[in-house]
This record gives C-alpha cells, sequence and structure tokens, in this order.
C-alpha cells in the first residue's frame, strides 16, 4: 500500500514536471546550454574519476546499446499507454511507429556520417621512433597508411584523423528530446481519467530514470572526454533530427503518411 502510494505520488510529479509548457519549450534549450558549456567542466573534474574510463561499466552497458534501451522502455510505455487507453491495437501500432520512424533516420544518419567520415578522413599507423633530434616526449611519427576504412583502421589499432561528428552525443540528445516528447502527454491522459495502472506508472518512472541517465552520461561526456566541435555538431544533429520529426512530421496529424504525435486518439475521443 505504502510503495504504491509512493509510486503514484512520484509518476503524479514527475508528469507534472514533464508536462509543463515551459518544460516542453525549453528543454532543447537546456540540452544546448549543456553543449556549449559542458565542455568547460573538464576544467574541474578529476582525470582519475571511475568516470573518465571509457570502460565503465555505465559506458559499455547503456551508451553502446543507447538506441536498443530507449525502444525498449518509450516503446513498452507507448505500447500499454496507448492500448490503456482506447485498447485499439491499430492505434498502439500507429504511435509505436513513431519509433520505427526515429529508428530508421538515426541509422540513416549513422550510415551518412560514416560514409563522410571514410571520404574525408585517413588512416595513420603510429610510429614508435620520435623525430630526429626530438626527444623522447615528443610525438611519434605518423605513417599514412592509403585505402583503409575508419572501422579498419580502428580496429588495427591505428589512427584515425579526419572530420568526424559525435555519434554518442548525437544519439544523448535525440533520445533526451524524444523520451521527453513521448513521456509529456502522460500527465494530460492522467487529467482527463485515463487508467493508470501499476505497470503503466512503473514503465513511466523508468523512461523518467532513463532520461536521467541519458542527461548524466551526455554531461560526463563533454566533461571527461571534451571534443568541439564534434560533439556540438552532433548535438546539433539529435535536435536537428528531434525538430523535424515532433515538430515538423508529426504535428501534420495520423494519415496514412504519418503517425501522429505523442497523446492522438489517445486525449480525445474524436481524434
Amino acid at each position: 500500500m505504502i510503495l504504491n502510494s509512493a509510486l503514484v505520488v512520484l509518476t503524479d510529479l514527475a508528469a507534472m514536471l514533464l508536462g509543463n509548457k515551459m518544460f516542453r519549450r525549453h528543454f532543447h534549450l537546456l540540452l544546448s546550454v549543456l553543449l556549449v558549456f559542458g565542455p568547460a567542466l573538464s576544467l574541474w573534474v578529476s582525470q582519475y574519476s571511475v568516470f573518465a574510463r571509457r570502460t565503465h561499466f555505465l559506458y559499455r552497458m547503456f551508451l553502446r546499446s543507447g538506441w536498443g534501451w530507449t525502444c525498449i522502455f518509450v516503446g513498452s510505455f507507448v505500447l500499454v499507454l496507448s492500448f490503456s487507453g482506447r485498447r485499439s491495437i491499430l492505434l498502439s501500432l500507429r504511435h509505436l511507429s513513431r519509433m520505427l520512424a526515429a529508428g530508421g533516420l538515426w541509422l540513416g544518419f549513422r550510415k551518412i556520417l560514416d560514409l563522410l567520415g571514410n571520404a574525408t578522413g585517413s588512416c595513420y599507423e603510429a610510429l614508435a621512433a620520435p623525430l630526429e633530434g626530438g626527444t623522447a616526449s615528443d610525438q611519434p611519427l605518423l605513417l599514412l597508411r592509403e585505402g583503409e576504412g575508419k572501422a579498419e583502421c580502428l580496429g588495427q589499432g591505428m589512427q584515425w584523423r579526419g572530420y568526424e561528428l559525435s555519434e554518442d552525443v548525437f544519439l544523448l540528445c535525440l533520445c533526451c528530446l524524444l523520451l521527453a516528447e513521448e513521456m509529456a502527454v502522460f500527465g494530460a491522459y492522467l487529467n482527463v481519467g485515463g487508467a493508470s495502472g501499476g505497470p503503466l506508472r512503473i514503465l513511466f518512472l523508468l523512461c523518467v530514470l532513463l532520461l536521467v541517465l541519458w542527461l548524466f552520461l551526455l554531461l560526463c561526456l563533454l566533461a571527461y572526454f571534451p571534443q568541439f566541435p564534434t560533439q556540438l555538431l552532433g548535438g546539433a544533429l539529435g535536435c536537428l533530427s528531434w525538430r523535424g520529426l515532433y515538430q515538423g512530421w508529426y504535428p501534420l496529424g495520423p494519415s496514412w503518411y504519418c503517425p501522429g504525435g505523442p497523446g492522438n486518439g489517445l486525449l480525445n475521443a474524436g481524434e
């Protein structure tokens, strides 16, 4: 009884915050501030921290499969929310298709970025011998290796240099904005008296925790592994993808070519 009451209170507070118009309008600005000023935290954080290691559990477990975790949690929440509201399989599938569209966009951009990286970058092999007359602390020579792709180059332990865009920051920004959009309708759903059992509230709370985790990992990347301007460009692409989907395409309304935005067909019976 106590746990259920605590669950209701926590989810109601989170739904109130995420559904607030000020939060929805300015959340992308919060991410922009993090992207611009986050790297400045590298002046204060300790490079001996556990988060300064790319092999940390959070990076290996969540960051490398960030889109998978987002699909599992958000997809489950959207499915249960839409089916609880109207008991319609078709409506639930239509809402789930937003995840399919976002996933296709992410995969498409990844392929394009990979092609651009291979076209504009070069592979170098580090040589142990320092420059003639130099000291042991000098940077090693770099031998250009022709015909090597980025994946093959890094797989062989060599260095890849070229124009790049941070895919990790791109993914985290897109996932954060997607989570905020999909969860924002839960408060309005509760206000109209929608069914809100324990499983739905637990899924909503898990999505909130996932959003907090993505924000934390984004801050860690910016603070411990600053890479300007690749991270800024990655965040800009993530925000642009969100704007194209949730403020450009989805508001056109549900139709054969558009899945509609979150809440369509749930908050009003006539939609």
